[in-house]
C-alpha cells in the first residue's frame, strides 16, 4: 500500500495555500483589503440561492397545474375505459407521460434547488412489442410514484406559491415604501398609503415616523422571506427525492452489486498476491533447497565436509522459507486472531512496528470473524505505512464499540500529508471497508499528526 506522507498537501490550492498567519494575528497579504461579510440573515434576501428557490416556487405552480391536469385526465379516462381494451393503453401512456414530466421536475430541482437526483430505473419490458411495454409500465412502481407526485404536488405548489409571493411582495413593497409613497394622491393634505378609513376618520402612513416603521416592518419581512421559502422548498426536495428518484430497494441492490464487485476484486488481488509471494519466495527457496540437498547427497561419500557445509546452508534456507510462510499466513489470517481475538492479534502487529505503538482494545465480546479480519488487515496496513513513511516517534491503536458499530482509530505523530486520493493505498482500504458498509476517514494535515478513523458494522 502506497501512502505517501509529506506530499499531496503543500502544493498549489492545498490547505493553507494563500493564507499565512503572522505573530500578531494578522493574515498577511491574503487578508488585506478583505471586507467583513454580512451576517447570513442579512445576505439571504440578495443571495442567488434565495432567488433561485423563489423562482422554483413560481415555476412549480404552472408546471404543477399542467402535470396535475394531464395525470388526472388520463387516469380518469383510463379508469373509465378499463371495461374495454382501450383502458390499458391509456393508463400506460398516462404513466409514461408522468415519467416524462418527472424528467422536467428533476431538471428544475437540479438547476434551481441544487438537488442532484439520479435517474430512476428505466422501464424494462420482458417481452418485445407494445403489449410487453404496456405491461412493464403498469408494473413499474416508479411509474406509479411519478403519478402520485403529479397529483400531490399541485396542492403544495399552490400553498408555497401563495405564501412565498405574499411575503416576498409585501416585504419588498414595505421596505421600499419611503421611495414610492409620494405616488399616492393627496387626500386633505395627506400624501401616503391609506391604512384605514371610514366616514369619521382616516389613517395615512405619511409622516417620517410612520414611514420609517413601515420600512422596518418591510425589512423584517424581507429578511424572513428567504428562510420561509427555503423551508417550503425543503418539502419539495423531500417529495422530488422520494417520489421521482430511484427506489430505495433498487439503490440498495446497486450498492450491493458494487460492493460485490469490490469484494471479488479484493479477493482476486489477495489470491494473486499470495501466488506471487509463494512463487517468488518460499517456492523458489524450496526449489533451491531441493537442489542443494541433492548435491549434498552426491558429495556425502566423496567430500563429507562439503556435504555437511551444504546441509548447513540448506538448514538456513529452511528457516528462511518457514519464516516467509509464517509471514504469509499471518497476512492472510493469523492463528492468534482466531484463537485469542483482536487484542492479542493487534498487539502482535504493533510489536513489529519500528516505533512504539500503544494498543487499546475495549471490547467485551468478539465481533464477526469477517469484521475481525478486516480490522486486523486495516491496522496492519496502516502501521506498515507508519513504519515506512510517517517518520513518527510513536503511534496508537484504539478499538471500541458504539452500539452496533465497531470503531477503529490509528494515530501517529509523524509528518502527516497522507494522500487518500484515488489510486492510493488508503483508497483501497476505503473500498474494502465500503464493501461491508464501513467508513474510512483520513485526517492528515502537513506537519501531522495523522489520524485515520474507521467505522464498521459489528456483525458483517
Amino acid at each position: 500500500m502506497a501512502m505517501e506522507y509529506g506530499q499531496g498537501y503543500g502544493g498549489q490550492g492545498g490547505p493553507g495555500a494563500g493564507f499565512h498567519g503572522s505573530a500578531d494575528g494578522s493574515t498577511g497579504s491574503a487578508g488585506q483589503g478583505r471586507r467583513p461579510r454580512l451576517p447570513a440573515a442579512l445576505r439571504a434576501p440578495v443571495e442567488a440561492r434565495s432567488w433561485r428557490e423563489f423562482g422554483y416556487v413560481l415555476l412549480s405552480l404552472p408546471v404543477g397545474v399542467l402535470v396535475f391536469s394531464y395525470a388526472v385526465t388520463l387516469l380518469f379516462a383510463g379508469s373509465l375505459l378499463l371495461v374495454t381494451f382501450l383502458g390499458i393503453p391509456v393508463l400506460a401512456v398516462g404513466l409514461a407521460g408522468c415519467r416524462g414530466f418527472g424528467v422536467l421536475e428533476r431538471k428544475m430541482a437540479r438547476g434551481l434547488l441544487g438537488l442532484d437526483i439520479p435517474e430512476p430505473e428505466p422501464v424494462r419490458a420482458r417481452r418485445s412489442g407494445a403489449t410487453g411495454w404496456m405491461g412493464a409500465v403498469l408494473k413499474s412502481g416508479t411509474s406509479w410514484r411519478h403519478l402520485l407526485y403529479s397529483v400531490l404536488h399541485l396542492p403544495w405548489a399552490l400553498f408555497s406559491f401563495v405564501v412565498a409571493v405574499i411575503f416576498w411582495v409585501y416585504g419588498w413593497a414595505l421596505l421600499t415604501y419611503p421611495l414610492w409613497f409620494w405616488l399616492f394622491p393627496m387626500y386633505g393634505g395627506q400624501d401616503g398609503l391609506q391604512l384605514y378609513g371610514d366616514e369619521t376618520h382616516s389613517v395615512y402612513l405619511d409622516n417620517p415616523f410612520e414611514i420609517t416603521v413601515t420600512a422596518l416592518v418591510g425589512l423584517l419581512f424581507t429578511i424572513a422571506t428567504p428562510w420561509i421559502v427555503r423551508a417550503l422548498t425543503q418539502v419539495d426536495r423531500v417529495m422530488v427525492q422520494g417520489l421521482l428518484g430511484p427506489s430505495r430497494l433498487v439503490t440498495r441492490v446497486v450498492e450491493l452489486e458494487s460492493d460485490r464487485g469490490v469484494v471479488v476484486d479484493t479477493a482476486a488481488a489477495d489470491l494473486r498476491r499470495i501466488e506471487r509471494d509463494l512463487h517468488d519466495g518460499a517456492q523458489a527457496r524450496l526449489v533451491a533447497l531441493a537442489m542443494d540437498l541433492g548435491l549434498a547427497k552426491e558429495k556425502l561419500t566423496e567430500d563429507p565436509r562439503a556435504a555437511a557445509r551444504m546441509v548447513d546452508e540448506a538448514h538456513g534456507e529452511v528457516k528462511t522459507a518457514l519464516r516467509e510462510l509464517r509471514d504469509l499466513a499471518r497476512g492472510i489470517h493469523p492463528a492468534v486472531l482466531t484463537d485469542r481475538g483482536l487484542d492479542a492479534a493487534l498487539s502482535a502487529v504493533a510489536s513489529r512496528c519500528v516505533v512504539p505503538v500503544r494498543v487499546d482494545v475495549d471490547l467485551t465480546e468478539r465481533p464477526a470473524a469477517a469484521i475481525e479480519g478486516i480490522v486486523y488487515f486495516t491496522v496492519s496496513e496502516l502501521l506498515q505505512n507508519v513504519s515506512k513513511h510517517a517518520r513518527a516517534s510513536g503511534a496508537s491503536v484504539d478499538v471500541w464499540r458504539v452500539e452496533n458499530r465497531l470503531m477503529l482509530q490509528v494515530m501517529d505523530d509523524g509528518v502527516g500529508g497522507a494522500d487518500s486520493g484515488v489510486g492510493s493505498g488508503l483508497a483501497g482500504l476505503a473500498g474494502r471497508l465500503d464493501a461491508v458498509d464501513g467508513i474510512l476517514v483520513v485526517d492528515s494535515p502537513v506537519g501531522g499528526p495523522t489520524r485515520v478513523s474507521a467505522e464498521l458494522p459489528w456483525r458483517g
